[in-house]
């Protein structure tokens, strides 16, 4: 039987769970491809060592897998867009092929790797980058490969989704759930990319290419993250029947593309509000299929390596037939503030005298902005309104919103929160 060398490089807590599959599911793995896959060599730092890991397979010189004709397959899971992209490089051009989980590299320079897999003839392959276990980049670039798919939107990072669950289900503020998250594992010790929403755009800006077959990169993506929201906005939002989610949003508008992060409201009743905790889900809508969601653990070592072993598979059953590894065979033009129509949530702390809400009023309809409902509660000399808009155009709402922060009778800086998903009021 053909024998197939797996290099990996890193054996973290993804890596050592793609080393224990390659071992247990050694016979599941014949089966599918009708190759022995074995893990041949691990590339780690000099001293390292696992309890699980056979140091006769350590190596520290990546030469020694580039010179390797026993190495098939090269699979990246140390991050970070330093090193990994040499590492990868090199492995393209010695026509090994590449399986990786590397989200902010393939987000950064995705298309000059895509560009040299291509030219040599190789696979790379990055499933294990986007929402764990989800095969949620199969599903956008070959099974629906024919239906134009119009959105792409979902919650596609674990820690933020457990943080608000967390914050909706008891009440507490956004520092004290992330302290519990960090505590529990959910979170990072260093929780920035997660919490400023960079984690979530690095993988939009790799579903949003695969599923508009358009090159987006990571700085195509403006995010916004969850550390400003509050208990108070997460409360009004369930008064509304609303739920918070850190949403990524990918949709076509008239033949431009427009690719955000955000936190949004969800009505109560759509599917992704009740999604919880670290789970991660896409929402998929085209006029072809209508909409899919797809759901599942979106982080974690054994998912996370499923989904790299998945990678695996795919590539030994495909090396002779070949595979397009780039479907960006499109570019298409990012839509402006002006082509972007949203629904929008406003708080506003305001000075309780006669005339405030008719001045606010007043602005907002000079600028097109038309008011779906209001809420009102006193505090004395102050209030405090919770606004609802009709569908209108970022850059109308934004024009409004500058001017609103600058009338007398506010007193802080608005809350601002998005909604999706259809919702009626």
């Amino acid at each position: 039987m053909e024998r197939v060398g797996i290099a990996l490089l890193g054996y973290g807590t993804v890596g050592s769970g793609v080393g224990a599959l390659l071992r247990e599911e050694a016979e599941e793995i014949r089966l599918a491809t009708g190759r022995d896959v074995y893990l041949r060599r691990v590339l780690e730092l000099p001293g390292y060592s696992h309890p699980d890991l056979d140091p006769a397979l350590v190596i520290h010189d990546f030469a020694e897998i580039e010179g390797d004709p026993e190495i098939g397959i090269v699979v990246e899971l140390i991050g970070g867009v330093g090193v990994a992209f040499d590492f990868q490089m090199r492995a393209l051009k010695a026509g090994k092929h590449v399986v990786t989980a590397n989200k902010q590299l393939l987000a950064q320079q995705g298309a000059a790797l895509l560009e040299v897999a291509d030219a040599g003839g190789v696979h790379l392959r990055f499933e294990a980058s986007v929402c764990g276990a989800i095969p949620v980049i199969k599903v956008v670039r070959e099974s629906l490969a024919a239906a134009e798919v119009a959105s792409i939107f979902g919650i596609v990072n674990g820690t933020t989704n457990y943080i608000l669950s967390a914050m909706s289900q008891t009440g507490a503020q956004y520092d004290d759930v992330l302290k519990q998250a960090q505590d529990l594992g959910y979170a990072e010790a260093d929780p920035t990319e997660d919490v400023t929403g960079k984690d979530a755009a690095a993988k939009m800006a790799i579903l949003a290419s695969a599923g508009f077959h358009s090159r987006i990169t990571l700085a195509d993506v403006p995010h916004e993250g969850v550390v400003g929201i509050t208990a108070t906005d997460v409360e009004h939002g369930k008064d509304l029947g609303l739920t918070l989610k850190l949403l990524g949003v990918a949709k076509l508008i008239h033949g431009k593309v427009t690719v955000r992060v955000y936190p949004a409201f969800l009505p109560a009743d759509h599917p992704l509000a009740s999604v919880s905790g670290a789970y991660n889900a896409v929402f998929l809508e085209s006029d072809s299929f209508d909409r899919i969601m797809l759901f599942g653990p979106g982080a974690g070592g054994r998912p996370t390596a499923s989904a790299v072993i998945g990678d695996i598979i795919s590539v030994v059953n495909t090396v002779q037939t070949g595979f397009r590894n780039c479907t960006c065979y499109k570019t298409l033009a990012f839509a402006s503030d002006d082509d972007v129509i949203s629904t929008f949530y406003l708080r506003l702390h305001v000075a309780d005298r006669p005339g405030a809400l008719a001045r606010l009023t007043t602005v907002f309809g000079e600028e097109q902005v038309s008011i779906r409902s209001v809420r009102q509660a006193g505090r004395g000399e102050e209030a405090e309104l919770v606004m609802v808009f009709h569908p209108v155009t970022e850059a109308a709402f934004a024009r409004a919103l500058a001017r609103i922060e600058s009338l007398p009778e506010v007193l802080d800086k608005p809350a601002v929160i998005r909604v999706e998903g259809g919702y009626e009021g």
